[in-house]
């Protein structure tokens, strides 16, 4: 019995040994890769701020036409102004949305698009033509959609009303039906559309049966949800609430490169 037991122990010794040089070994790992993997995520957020600004070319040298092509700014969503001590490289909207010190609870009656809470800072990119001027922006936009969250972006012409396009990089949606809010025909009808009235508020709507106008896209088919989702966070980021002031601002040439 006294030898059967020393073999039992001996034998939990070994499994616990490998099981603590195993998690060193994936420890390490993740901490290595760390570097790389942010990396990489920069890097597919860059081609995802030239495509929905129309930019994006196959082959092309993506950071370095980011470079030249887009200015990042991190500006207020309290006073419309920019952040000069933020570096814009360092920053994510999705973290400062979740950190107490740089978001704000919304109300119940407010959060049309289901945030929760709302980041009180965020990036924008201005794009920039071959000259070097201001030729529009790209902003972030999120929601709630059927199953989750919606992340994506827009990009607006230098009358800062005109969508330049439009791309959702991450959701939940149901394949076939809200997941073709990545479909590339779909994205394609948001060009050439215009997110305000006469008066200044947001006109854009996604409806159902045909859009007529050039303040309308189609709504998915079979997926009313997403559909509502995507109108309520257009409405939501283009407001008063959000981006409205910034971009009243950028219309009127006030808001500095940084």
């Amino acid at each position: 019995m006294a030898k059967k037991n020393e073999s039992l122990g001996k034998t939990v010794g070994v499994v616990l040994a490998l099981c603590l040089v195993c998690s060193i070994i994936v420890s390490g790992a993740a901490i290595g890769l760390k570097p790389l993997q942010e990396k990489n995520a920069a890097l597919a957020m860059q081609e995802n701020i030239l495509d929905a600004a129309g930019i994006l070319e196959p082959g092309m040298d993506i950071p370095a036409v980011y470079d030249k092509r887009i200015k990042p700014l991190v500006v207020s969503l309290e006073d419309y102004e920019v952040l000069k001590d933020v570096n814009p490289a360092n920053f994510s909207n999705r973290k400062a949305a979740g950190d107490p010190e740089t978001s704000v609870q919304l109300k119940r009656s407010e959060d049309i698009a289901g945030l929760g809470t709302m980041e009180t800072r965020t990036e924008a990119y201005l794009v920039m033509d071959e000259q070097g001027n201001r030729n529009g922006v790209v902003l972030h936009i999120r929601g709630q959609g059927l199953w989750g969250t919606m992340y994506g972006l827009i990009a607006l012409k230098s009358d800062y009303d005109t969508v330049r396009g439009v791309l959702f990089y991450e959701h939940s949606e149901t394949p076939g039906l809200g997941g073709e809010i990545t479909n590339p025909a779909w994205v394609k009808t948001w060009e050439g559309k215009e997110l305000f009235g006469e008066n200044g508020k947001v006109k854009f709507d996604v409806v159902k049966g045909g859009a007529s106008s050039e303040h309308e896209v189609d709504a998915l088919s079979g997926a009313t949800l997403t559909s509502n989702g995507v109108d309520a966070l257009i409405d939501f980021w283009m407001s008063d609430k959000a981006y409205g002031p910034l971009l009243e601002k950028l219309r009127k040439g006030e808001l500095t490169n940084g």
